[in-house]
């Protein structure tokens, strides 16, 4: 069976569907071909928190927060830490500083997408700087909303008939002929195309396998339990084929997981994660109950890849937060559409009551529905005796070393600021310096607090969530050759599939918010490339 386009594009998530507008935008004929079924078009962006990194944007400059594409140019070559062959992950990260607010801030402002007043400030730094600034802009309505914004407007478009959609058929391969895509495999059925893009994601969605596979060496081994955020079809298939036709696929081993990761409860598949905002105030412990120091405190905001090797560095590789119900109200939160209700269904009045006073139902909703992972007791011996019962491969809690750090950072911090030595205190200090945080961060909260309880203890786990490296491309979304690193003629790669630009565009660590951004960025510019 034959079918043919102008344009074959393999993924429908965010950045298949933005390549599709600026086609539509300019005239093409487009079939799209999705693995998932209708309801769930868009991909992962649409169970996303919504945060969108941009620089220089209308909201930065009310806030009177200074930001220039060259200050964001030298956070993101500080987090990168790029090596000397990375040409085109380079020059597609000084792109994107330079062109966030007109081709991914406009774009989706004009389309429909309003962002929160505040802008948060994620990836502060830890030993380096990260964002010198607040950049991380939340969707009203977080990913759902982009994702539903950019479907109204292919459904409205006035091309509309230049688009069919195909669901719930993978593309299980491209087809070449003379050395140029000519387009796609759909198991027995082919579509012929004069170009073909890939928006397929990453490798992190299977079963966990390449993640394995290709897992960072300095790491050391991987963990025995590794939860799984990724899209359950990005499995990486179309890298292999992309690499058996010759294609550059680069920086495999650059993932980007999370450190507080749990059990969801939905348990969609094996090892199931839902990925928690960890909370500033809680004590991050291993499995015997030890502050985890590396050599510091785990912070919170400042640098999740350096969270995710320390947690690996303990025994067991995974971690308890030990925090109250105070904290855990005011500070814990979720990485996904399905808890924030506030913010996707855009409840005002909730929103602004949950950030004055706690939100009780997210903390609820979380303690009933990961049982698993999440304890709560009156008294900190009851809840060792709880975490002890959780504890995995024969570890167990020590109790009196346990003990004594809680009591000691509680005796701390009744000492008073002046006398606050310990470096997550000091950060916690200057989050509140800044308005966006001061109202979701705790002012020293003691954890054994007899008004602040129950006490709460949450299990996690490491969280594979997205490949930082991909299909190398050039800054026309051409996929370039392994031998030579010249274009594929007719073949174009995009989002995760090409490491969100050039094959690797975060380098080694990401700001946060570059992966919805890296979506919209290169989905834009291979809709205008393939147009020329």
């Amino acid at each position: 069976m034959l079918r043919e386009t102008e344009i074959a594009i393999a993924g429908g998530g965010l950045a298949g569907i933005v390549t599709a507008l600026e086609l539509l935008d300019r005239g093409r004929r487009v079939l799209l071909i999705d693995k998932d079924r209708p309801e769930k078009f868009g991909g992962l962006a649409r169970e996303s928190f919504g945060g969108v990194h941009m620089i220089d944007t209308p909201h930065q400059r009310r806030l009177r927060i200074h930001d220039t594409p060259e200050l964001a140019w030298r956070d993101w070559q500080s987090v990168a830490g790029f090596v000397p062959d990375d040409h085109w992950p380079r020059e597609w990260a000084r792109f994107y500083c330079e062109n966030s607010r007109e081709h991914i801030f406009e774009f989706l402002d004009g389309k429909g997408v309003h962002f929160l007043p505040l802008v948060n400030w994620a990836e502060r730094g830890l030993h380096a700087p990260g964002n010198s600034v607040p950049r991380w802009h939340i969707a009203w309505g977080i990913g759902y909303e982009i994702v539903e914004r950019l479907l109204a407007a292919l459904e409205a478009h006035p091309r509309r008939a230049n688009l069919d959609l195909l669901f719930d058929t993978e593309v299980s391969g491209i087809e070449m002929t003379g050395g140029r895509a000519v387009g796609v495999r759909c198991g027995d059925r082919r579509v012929q195309a004069e170009h073909v893009v890939i928006a397929s994601g990453g490798i992190c969605g299977g079963d966990l396998r390449k993640v394995r596979a290709n897992w960072y060496q300095p790491w050391g081994e991987p963990p025995a339990k590794l939860l799984n955020g990724a899209h359950i079809y990005g499995d990486g298939m179309l890298h292999d084929r992309a690499a058996e036709m010759g294609a550059a696929v680069t920086h495999l081993d650059l993932q980007w997981h999370y450190a507080a990761g749990v059990h969801h409860p939905a348990r969609r598949r094996p090892d199931d994660g839902l990925s928690l905002v960890p909370p500033r105030s809680a004590l991050w412990l291993n499995a015997h109950g030890e502050r985890i120091l590396n050599p510091g405190p785990m912070l919170a905001y400042a640098d999740t890849r350096h969270l995710v090797a320390s947690v690996l560095r303990q025994p067991g590789q995974y971690s308890w937060q030990v925090m109250n119900w105070k904290i855990a109200i005011r500070e814990l939160a979720v990485s996904g559409c399905d808890y924030m209700t506030d913010f996707r269904y855009k409840k005002r009045l909730a929103l602004a009551w949950h950030v004055l006073f706690g939100n009780r139902n997210l903390v609820e909703r979380l303690m009933r529905d990961c049982p698993d992972d999440i304890v709560a007791a009156a008294t900190l011996d009851e809840l060792m005796d709880r975490m002890d019962a959780k504890n995995l491969y024969g570890l167990r809690i020590d109790r009196a070393r346990m003990e004594a750090t809680v009591r000691g950072w509680d005796e701390m911090i009744a000492r008073g600021a002046p006398y606050h030595y310990d470096d997550q205190l000091r950060r916690i200090a200057n989050s509140r310096t800044y308005r966006g945080d001061r109202l979701r961060t705790c002012a020293f909260q003691r954890i054994l607090d007899p008004k602040a309880g129950p006490l709460i203890a949450i299990r996690e786990f490491i969280l594979a969530r997205k490949s930082l490296g991909g299909i190398q491309t050039d800054l026309g979304c051409r996929v370039l050759r392994a031998a030579d690193g010249e274009p594929i003629p007719g073949l174009y790669a995009v989002g995760e599939a090409a490491g969100f630009g050039g094959g690797g565009i975060h380098g080694k660590g990401s700001l946060e918010g570059t992966f919805l951004g890296g979506c919209v960025l290169t989905g834009r510019i291979a809709g205008r490339s393939i147009a020329k």
